[in-house]
């Protein structure tokens, strides 16, 4: 079974790819692609060559469901997302399955069951009892309060309302607190995003979530991006991303 990986994140690409490989050694990864455009574009030319998509749903340049929009995907198509939201236009898009991260073994399994086998479609009422209980968002949801994280030799349980951002740099995600202390840690920013209260935070970009209360002050730059200045300073430029920057000023004014 030949495969095609769309995953904007690397160590979620490398998670996804560790699972399969333990799980599924007879599966050939034929390529990895972090992006509308570039899905577009190679499903365009190789589309033939693929038995199985795993679909992240927001990638680099905008969310996975523009991609049906632009280019006619034939083969099964396996969502992967921290975003339990997404699944019903997963479903009316026509995916096979709808996982959600982390990816565990036993719903892999009967997802790729399902791909080879041929079948399509989700169960629409189970689906709907995933999102809540029939209605979507009815169910009241729990967030994380605390993460603990490794600091040299030391274990330090860190409460969420002390986060600043977290971001992803050089294959590492990190965690910078309030008073500026940074910490690397284990979770993708997918994970994290899906666990943290979306009142509080915001996932900006790819690789980097800002708290509400860390944002001092915004900055206008051309081609319609912002620039976020937080309390801490960042040693990077903060930017909110051209596709979420609608969704991030409806955020700010809640």
């Amino acid at each position: 079974m030949k495969v095609l990986i769309i995953e904007d994140e690397v160590m979620a690409q490398k998670s996804l790819t560790r699972v399969l490989k333990q799980n599924f050694p007879d599966m050939d990864i034929v390529a990895y692609l972090d992006s509308v455009k570039g899905a577009v574009e190679w499903i365009s030319q190789n589309g033939n060559l693929i038995d199985v998509i795993f679909m992240d749903v927001e990638l680099s340049d905008g969310v996975c469901f523009e991609i049906f929009k632009q280019v006619e995907i034939k083969t099964n198509v396996i969502m992967t997302t921290a975003y339990d939201s997404y699944a019903l236009k997963a479903f009316e898009a026509g995916s096979i399955d709808y996982l959600l991260k982390p990816i565990e073994a036993e719903p892999l399994k009967r997802a790729v069951a399902r791909c080879r086998k041929n079948e399509s479609g989700v169960n629409i009422e189970a689906l709907l009892k995933m999102i809540g209980g029939g209605q979507i968002g009815s169910s009241a949801r729990e967030y994380k309060e605390r993460y603990i994280v490794k600091f040299n030799d030391r274990i330090v349980p860190l409460n969420v309302t002390d986060i600043a951002y977290i971001y992803s740099e050089e294959k590492n995600n990190y965690l910078v607190t309030n008073d500026g202390q940074k910490y690397i840690i284990d979770s993708s920013l997918d994970v994290m995003n899906e666990e943290l209260n979306p009142d509080a935070f915001f996932k900006i970009s790819r690789s980097c979530i800002v708290s509400m209360k860390s944002i001092k002050s915004i900055i206008k730059q051309p081609g319609g991006r912002l620039r976020i200045m937080t309390h801490p300073e960042s040693h990077f430029e903060m930017t909110v991303s051209r596709s979420r920057v609608d969704d991030f000023l409806i955020w700010l004014e809640k």
